[in-house]
Order: structure tokens, then C-alpha cells, then sequence
């Protein structure tokens, strides 16, 4: 697998978990929303497991080390 794709599902999993905890606040603290709760927060997790490997994608190539250390020689100012 791509460097990539292992960042993503690293990234994925906390995304998964900033989105749920943003919806499932804002469905709770509305109370008409907070009403209809037993309905919405499974379509919630539904829609956080679609949404957040998508975001995940989008955020995971701004998180990829492009230069290390050892690549290139250095003079030793920098």
C-alpha cells in the first residue's frame, strides 16, 4: 500500500471521531432535533463513517513529510 493510503486511515479514524462528536452535540443541544434523536443518531454515524475517509483523503497528502532529513547534504546551515 501507498504512504498515502496509511496516512489516511491513520487520519481517518480522528476525523471519524471530530465529526461525530460535532453532530452528535449539535443533535443533542437542539431539542427538535433532540426529539427526533433515536432517529438521527444512527444516520449520523451512517453518514460520519462516508464522510470522514474523504476528508481524511483531502487532508492526508498536506500531512506527508515531504523532505527528511537524510535526503539531500546539508553544509551544516539550514
Amino acid at each position: 500500500m501507498r504512504t498515502i493510503t496509511y496516512i489516511t486511515i491513520m487520519v481517518s479514524m480522528m476525523v471519524n471521531a471530530v465529526v461525530f462528536g460535532a453532530g452528535t452535540i449539535a443533535i443533542l443541544a437542539v431539542p427538535a432535533l433532540a426529539d427526533h434523536a433515536k432517529y438521527l443518531l444512527p444516520a449520523w454515524i451512517a453518514v460520519t463513517f462516508l464522510v470522514s475517509p474523504v476528508i481524511a483523503r483531502l487532508m492526508a497528502p498536506r500531512l506527508r513529510l515531504r523532505e527528511h532529513p537524510g535526503d539531500r547534504p546539508t553544509f551544516g546551515w539550514r
